[in-house]
């Protein structure tokens, strides 16, 4: 992975990118604005994990989140990112993105484990995600615990919260 992939923070440069690949990976009514992406990156970029391949300087995929003390996830959390806290022990994760030419090859895997271990050094506590049925034995074979229906509804559909603690 390291060979083929830089991993790293954001660029404010690269915000383009990361809106663009929101939009390539989830509906319409579940993938987050324009402006949305654009002030998750201005405000809080060292909470995007980016994968870059290397061979065309282009972001492949990224995970994105920002850092709260709360403990339950909000769907506020996808549009305010004035919740944002720098100091906080949790982060509530907001997007896995992975292009579907770099899918199935292991990169959204390695783009959360070393979320995990990033953020542990951190010293946070704990991450926090939403995701579909469908979704819940990926995050699972990840080290997630899932806890049930989430108070979320999101592009108007049923959302189960996981965690990881830290």
């Amino acid at each position: 992975m390291e060979k083929r992939f830089e991993f790293r923070d954001i660029r404010q440069e690269e915000k383009d990118q990361a809106a663009a690949i929101e939009q390539a990976c989830f509906p319409p009514t579940e993938a987050c604005s324009e402006k949305m992406m654009f002030d998750r990156v201005a405000r809080a970029p060292e909470l995007f994990l980016v994968a870059v391949d290397r061979s065309t300087g282009k972001l492949a995929g990224f995970l994105n989140g920002l850092a709260t003390d709360e403990e339950v996830f909000r769907d506020e959390f996808f549009v305010d990112a004035e919740l944002y806290n720098p100091d906080g022990k949790n982060v509530m994760l907001l997007g896995l993105d992975v292009l579907p030419s770099y899918r199935r090859q292991g990169l959204a895997s390695e783009i959360m484990r070393r979320y995990v271990e990033r953020e542990r050094k951190k010293g946070r506590s704990k991450l926090i995600l939403t995701c579909l049925d469908s979704r819940v034995p990926m995050y699972e074979k990840m080290g997630y615990q899932n806890h049930g229906a989430a108070n979320s509804s999101w592009g108007e559909e049923a959302w189960n919260e996981m965690s990881y603690l830290l």
